[in-house]
């Protein structure tokens, strides 16, 4: 609009050469654009007014503020009023594939123009040329309207242009931006990254020595420093584990030379009870038979009779010691043998219950036995059933006062899978602090309850008895446990299996050595 008025202004100069250039030049530039102008006047005469349209009356007189209403489609062509504001208007107008963009915008009066339009007219007319009879002009009037006529296609292919033009700057944007993020990320994130891992992985191949080298002076030199300082903890963390480690080797070998040296010496131990042994029983039988051969003289006297049975006695609790230290050497040497077989265990526990009798009835101790039924045919070895229970029947007569009470009781089960074999007895009771100390070698409970005050008793023996008791339950399959009250007396509860068979020999032969 700018450029319609200047040039319109301008032809006005013609006369004067010296804007001849820029009037022509104006007019090319004018001549090239895709669109037609005209200019038009509020103050046009009839025969202007029958060369415009409807529309571009309607628009005059809209600008010039005259009550006049909005075109119908119909006069402006079939086309939409698109209206963009109060100081201009846009209209799409034409016929379908030829459609066109009609633009108005008003020219009001400036103070510059009234020096030449001072009175209301034509805008063709000069001032001077103006009757001194038609109004004056005032600031702000409607001087005249603008219209420009432009194809929509050129329109169109404008705006398509703007658009591609839009498309392939923000593609070419993002494409930029996604090369500086690609160049950021990859250099200020994952090398440093990938430096960490190849340091990672050279510590992994062996080499403690290897540091992160990161001069980034963000998070990831924080992260190179604490990276190192992790490796450095971790080469002193190897550093004393291999220190240890070879102090353990030191002990372990230690303690694998003070193991052999002690199985050596546990060897030549038990080599040597059972040859002792052997070789103490060999006299002791000789001195044990010449006893009962003096005893057997009617012409002793009482006192040499007593002194006999003294020799006798002494001998036979000898070689009872004897026996015992035998039988605990061949056990811990691994040399004891099994003899299986099916017995009676009714015969078994009466026959060791005959054999105590009498010396339980030299202290009036009554001893009772019971077996339930279920046990009349178990296979196990019968001799070394009988010596536990020799050995548990030998203690409870010893630690039981006169007039006290032994019961032997055998009952089986799990289904009869398990026979258990109690010995209880009236006798003096073992302490709870030792109740488990008796079970070991050479040991014996030297405290018992008389009354309300606790005595020491000095019994006879080699402390040995319940430990070998210990052992062959061990060696039979089963175990040994005790109950005992001081001054109310103990039960000791054997379990052994009814049925030892060969692959469970063998397993408690290899439970019975390894303990």
């Amino acid at each position: 609009v700018d450029a319609v008025m200047i040039n319109y202004h301008w032809k006005k100069l013609e006369a004067d050469k010296k804007y001849t250039n820029p009037i022509e030049t104006l007019g090319k530039m004018l001549q090239n654009q895709p669109y037609s102008w005209r200019i038009l006047s509020p103050d046009a005469s009839p025969e202007e007014l029958g060369s415009y349209t409807r529309l571009d009356v309607a628009m005059v007189d809209v600008f010039a503020g005259e009550p006049a209403p909005e075109p119908s489609d119909a006069a402006i062509g079939g086309g939409p009023g698109l209206p963009k504001g109060t100081e201009y208007r846009e209209y799409r107008i034409g016929e379908r594939g030829n459609p066109e963009y009609h633009y108005y915008q008003p020219i009001r009066v400036q103070q510059s123009c009234l020096i030449c339009h001072e009175y209301r007219g034509p805008v063709s007319n000069k001032a001077a040329d103006s009757p001194p009879d038609r109004p004056k002009y005032a600031e702000g009037d409607l001087m005249a309207v603008v219209k420009v006529v432009m194809p929509d296609a050129t329109t169109q292919q404008a705006l398509r242009w703007n658009w591609a033009i839009l498309l392939t700057t923000a593609i070419i944007t993002v494409f930029l931006a996604m090369i500086a993020a690609y160049l950021i990320v990859r250099y200020v994130i994952v090398k440093p990254l990938e430096h960490l891992r190849e340091v990672s992985d050279e510590v992994r191949r062996g080499n403690v020595n290897a540091r992160a080298d990161i001069h980034t002076a963000d998070e990831f030199e924080e992260l190179g420093v604490a990276f190192n300082r992790m490796l450095r903890g971790l080469v002193e963390s190897q550093e004393e584990l291999r220190q240890a480690n070879e102090s353990l080797d030191d002990k372990v070998d230690e303690l694998a030379r003070a193991n052999m040296h002690l199985y050596e010496m546990n060897r030549l131990k038990s080599d040597f009870l059972a040859t002792m042994s052997h070789e103490l029983r060999t006299p002791l039988n000789s001195i044990i038979g010449f006893s009962d051969v003096l005893s057997s003289i009617e012409s002793l006297d009482d006192k040499q009779n007593r002194y006999v049975q003294n020799i006798r006695s002494s001998g036979r609790m000898l070689l009872e010691m004897i026996n015992d230290i035998l039988d605990l050497a061949k056990m811990e040497a691994g040399k004891m043998e099994l003899r299986i077989g099916r017995f009676n265990v009714t015969a078994a526990v009466s026959a060791q219950c005959d054999m105590l009798r009498p010396l339980a009835e030299r202290k009036r101790i009554d001893v009772f036995a019971e077996v339930a039924p279920g046990l009349e045919a178990v296979e196990q070895d019968q001799s070394k059933v009988q010596q536990i229970l020799s050995n548990l029947l030998s203690n409870a007569v010893k630690f039981t006062p006169e007039g006290g009470r032994i019961t032997v009781t055998a009952h089986p089960v799990d289904n009869g899978a398990t026979m258990v074999l109690e010995v209880a007895d009236t006798g003096v009771g073992i302490a709870p602090e030792e109740q488990q100390a008796i079970f070991e070698k050479f040991r014996q409970s030297r405290v018992f309850q008389a009354g309300d005050d606790a005595m020491t008793r000095e019994i006879s023996g080699t402390g040995l008895g319940l430990s070998i008791v210990r052992e062959l339950c061990r060696l039979l399959g089963g175990d040994v446990s005790l109950e005992s009250h001081l001054g109310r007396g103990s039960r000791f509860t054997v379990r052994l299996p009814t049925r030892l068979s060969a692959t469970s020999i063998q397993q408690t032969i290899s439970l019975a050595e390894s303990a």
